[in-house]
């Protein structure tokens, strides 16, 4: 399962960073209905234009206009790009959790070590991508380096949060990749999603404290798994 967009988490940092201007006496929509919040020093910045609709699993939310995603986008990234005055390259690893494999693994016997991880960690296999073989095969490209990438899943959460949120289904499922480097070292990868957004949402509702807690144990699977896979763990 993964992490939801460390951009979005970033933005709810910022937040507070943009509010420059004095607060206003009171919130209130503006004429097409996008409603501003006061703009205090601790936020929020925005406040939800519309509810959701009554829920029912799997219902999906409303659509968000393109007018609504530019303004949202206008406001919160001068304060996300005030926190990261930094390369794209290293901005980029920000948003990964990546361990150096040990010298002396072949790549095989990591993918291999994370098979074993990932099935005592009751975490499905799902799916594959050996990209590598298709920078060769398509681009005819003999010197990319291997880079495999596979996608796992815990079933019950998974269905659980894709009830909830439907949306949701576009960070799943989660992915880890291996791959080689520049000088031939191997790396293990994924999207580092921190799922204490859970607790800094603004609401909560629907997620118990049962969901909140597998949500919580896939993020350290996926961390044991690539532990494993980096130091060859069978």
């Amino acid at each position: 399962m993964m992490r939801l967009s460390a951009f979005a988490i970033a933005a709810l940092c910022a937040m507070p960073v943009l509010a420059a201007e004095p607060p206003a006496a009171a919130a209130s929509p503006a004429a097409d209905g996008w409603i501003n919040a006061t703009p205090t020093p601790y936020g929020p910045l925005l406040i939800q234009q519309a509810p959701p609709p009554p829920h029912r699993d799997y219902q999906m939310n409303r659509v968000l206009t393109p007018e609504e995603k530019k303004r949202w986008f206008d406001m919160a990234m001068p304060g996300i790009a005030s926190l990261m005055q930094m390369d794209a390259r290293e901005a980029m690893n920000y948003f990964a959790v990546k361990y150096k494999v040990r010298p002396g693994l072949s790549f095989d016997q990591v993918v291999e070590s994370m098979m074993l991880r990932a099935n005592r960690d009751n975490l499905k296999l799902v799916g594959s991508n050996l990209i590598w073989k298709e920078f060769r095969a398509t681009l005819h490209d003999e010197t990319a380096p291997r880079v495999e990438v596979y996608s796992f899943c815990d079933i019950a959460v998974g269905r659980e949060l894709m009830k909830l949120v439907p949306e949701i289904v576009v960070f799943l499922p989660c992915r880890i990749a291996v791959m080689e480097d520049a000088d031939k070292n191997i790396w293990v990868l994924t999207l580092d999603w921190d799922a204490t957004w859970l607790d800094q949402a603004g609401r909560q509702t629907g997620i118990t404290p049962e969901l909140r807690k597998g949500v919580m144990e896939i993020r350290d699977k996926l961390d044991d798994v690539m532990r494993a896979a980096a130091n060859g763990e069978l």
